[in-house]
């Protein structure tokens, strides 16, 4: 099925108190190219991110966006600083001591002394992060590809539209061929018999000029090449693969070949056909690079 390179997707997943959100962006781009943005204690994730992604998405410009919070109970925890928090209370007591004051320390008091009781982090389970960020990884992938299909789907109507206006065009230039090697050998005889006047025109000599200017202004062997192109790109189109490579290759050969058939027309007609072709063709090759 064809796919855009361009697309959102957006996913979640929640479990113990940990939630991650990840946002995913792409667009086109010639080659795979992917920017991952997330929390410093996430970073040794980077790989497996990077692994999922890839297996998905073959090609294109691609920013990964994580958030990570975790709110659950034992996330974090209270150590006492127990050396410390005997510290200051020997230095109360030798205090109460020497200016013979009522000791009146209670835990409470110790516990607002700096550093007596700080707040740490508890470690966090590598194994259950992994497996909750690829979870909601998978979730965002997921509606990125959908989001990529559709698009795809539109991109691939609208290329069939300008495929079949450019065979209707070939048609024409088709139709048109053979009368201009018959324009030339009227246009040729009438010319030498206003050059000759009365003179019997030689009747070889213009079959021979005829048939040299028919050589060098046929266009059978690009109309059929451009035909077998435009062929191939539609079946192209129904591949389960990546094609957008392989399409716009095809665009070079389709550009090819209506060039070459314009350079030796020599009609004004078909001068006419080829530029309206040309101008499908660049619509088709803009749309191909959105195409991964």
């Amino acid at each position: 099925m064809i796919k855009s390179m361009t697309g959102f997707g957006r996913g979640e997943y929640q479990e113990n108190g940990k939630r991650v959100s990840i946002e995913i962006k792409t667009v086109n781009h010639r080659y795979m190219d992917v920017f991952v943005k997330f929390p410093r204690m996430l970073a040794f994730l980077e790989d497996k991110v990077r692994d999922l992604i890839s297996k998905n998405i073959s090609r294109g410009k691609i920013d990964v966006f994580i958030s990570y919070e975790d709110s659950g109970e034992d996330s974090k925890t209270v150590v006492v600083d127990e050396a410390l928090a005997g510290a200051y209370l020997k230095a109360l007591n030798t205090l109460g001591g020497k200016f013979d004051l009522r000791d009146d320390v209670t835990v409470s008091m110790l516990s607002k002394f700096p550093d007596v009781l700080r707040v740490e982090k508890v470690e966090e389970d590598e194994g259950e992060l992994i497996r909750i960020v690829l979870t909601a990884v998978e979730k965002a992938l997921d509606s990125l590809l959908k989001m990529r299909s559709v698009e795809g789907v539109a991109l691939k109507t609208s290329l069939l539209e300008k495929l079949n206006n450019i065979s209707m065009t070939v048609k024409e230039i088709e139709e048109r061929a053979p009368g201009v090697v018959i324009d030339y050998k009227d246009r040729l005889n009438n010319r030498l018999k206003e050059l000759l006047e009365q003179q019997a025109v030689d009747e070889n000599r213009i079959a021979t000029e005829v048939a040299i200017f028919a050589d060098r202004c046929s266009v059978d062997e690009e109309l059929v090449r451009l035909k077998s192109h435009i062929t191939q790109f539609k079946d192209t189109l129904d591949l389960e693969i990546p094609i957008g490579r392989k399409l716009d290759f095809i665009v070079q050969e389709m550009n090819r070949e209506i060039n070459t058939i314009g350079s030796k027309a020599n009609d004004v007609n078909i001068t006419k056909y080829v530029v309206e072709v040309k101008s499908e063709i660049e619509k088709l090759r803009e749309q191909v690079q959105n195409i991964e």
